[in-house]
C-alpha cells in the first residue's frame, strides 16, 4: 500500500509542475489565439536564473523570488519582437517561428552555461521527510504540491473577483467585443503573456531540485504541457487544473506499469479526449 501512496504523490507532485507551465501556455493560446512553443524556454531560463542567482547569493528565497520575475523581462522582449507581429499569421506560421526560438533558446542557454547539468540543491528548510499514513515522503515534493495549489487558488481569485480578471475572461470569450467595450487589449496581451513567461519560469526553478538543469529541459516539458493544454481546454484556469492532474497520473502510472507506456497513458488521454470533446474537457468557450 505504500508504494502506491508514493506513487498517487509522485502524481500529484508532477501534476502541479506541469500546471506551472501550462497555465500560462493555455490563457494564452485561448486570449490571443497564438501558439507559443517557445515557452518551453522560459521554463528552462526560469531554472538556470534561479541556479544563478542561488549560486551568486546563496539565498534560496532570492532565488525562487527572482528567477520568475526576471524571466518575465525576456518574455517581453519576445511578445514584442515575435508574437504581437505575428498574432495575425496564422498558426502554422507561429509553430514554425516559435519552435525555432525554442531551438535558439536551447543553443543559447548552452553557449551561456554550458552543456553540463546543473545541481541545485533542495532547500535546507524543506530537507527530510514527513509520514504520511506510515510512508515517509520529502517535504519539498509536499511543497511543490501546496505551492501548485496556492497559484491555482490565487488566479482564479484574481480571474473571477477582480476587474483584471473579468477584462482576461471577456477576451477569452470574444476578444473583438471586449475591445469594442473598451478593454484595452494592447495592455492586456503583453501584461498576459509576461505573466504566463513568469509562471513558467517559476516552474522551471520549483522543478530545478528534482530535476537536472540543462538547457533541453524545455523542449522535454513543451510537449506534456501541449497535452495539458489541449486535455484541460483552452483558456480555462480550472481545465488546465484538471488536465494536469490526469496528465500527471497517466504519466506516473504508465511508467510505473511499464516505463514505454507512461508515453502510450498520456497520448491515450489525448487521443480518447479529443474523440470525445473536441475542445477539451472544461473549455472557456462553451
Amino acid at each position: 500500500m505504500s508504494y502506491w501512496i508514493v506513487q498517487l504523490l509522485n502524481a500529484v507532485q508532477a501534476s502541479m509542475l506541469l500546471f506551472l507551465v501550462a497555465v500560462g501556455l493555455g490563457v494564452v493560446f485561448g486570449l490571443m489565439n497564438v501558439v507559443n512553443l517557445a515557452h518551453g524556454a522560459f521554463y528552462a531560463f526560469g531554472a538556470y536564473l534561479g541556479w544563478t542567482v542561488l549560486q551568486a547569493t546563496g539565498s534560496f528565497p532570492l532565488a525562487f523570488l527572482l528567477a520568475p520575475a526576471l524571466t518575465g523581462l525576456p518574455g517581453l522582449a519576445v511578445y514584442a519582437l515575435a508574437v504581437a507581429r505575428m498574432q495575425r499569421a496564422g498558426h502554422l506560421a507561429q509553430v514554425i517561428a516559435t519552435l525555432g526560438l525554442l531551438f535558439v533558446s536551447v543553443e543559447a542557454l548552452r553557449a551561456l552555461w554550458g552543456d553540463i547539468p546543473l545541481e541545485f540543491p533542495v532547500p535546507p528548510a524543506l530537507a527530510g521527510s514527513v509520514d504520511i499514513l506510515g510512508t515517509p515522503y520529502p517535504v519539498y515534493r509536499l511543497s511543490v504540491v501546496a505551492l501548485g495549489l496556492a497559484v491555482a487558488a490565487l488566479l482564479w481569485l484574481v480571474l473571477s473577483r477582480t476587474i483584471a480578471g473579468a477584462m482576461v475572461r471577456a477576451a477569452v470569450d470574444n476578444v473583438e467585443m471586449a475591445a469594442a467595450l473598451g478593454v484595452r487589449t494592447g495592455l492586456l496581451f503583453p501584461v498576459v503573456f509576461v505573466l504566463g513567461c513568469a509562471l513558467a519560469g517559476l516552474g522551471g526553478v520549483v522543478a530545478a531540485p528534482l530535476l537536472s538543469v540543462h538547457p533541453g529541459m524545455g523542449v522535454e516539458v513543451l510537449v506534456p504541457a501541449l497535452v495539458v493544454v489541449v486535455v484541460g481546454g483552452l483558456g480555462s484556469l480550472q481545465g488546465t487544473l484538471v488536465g494536469a492532474l490526469l496528465v500527471g497520473l497517466a504519466d506516473t502510472f504508465g511508467a510505473v506499469m511499464g516505463p514505454q507506456l507512461s508515453g502510450a497513458a498520456v497520448y491515450a488521454l489525448l487521443a480518447a479526449v479529443l474523440v470525445l470533446r473536441p475542445g477539451g474537457l472544461l473549455p472557456a468557450r462553451s
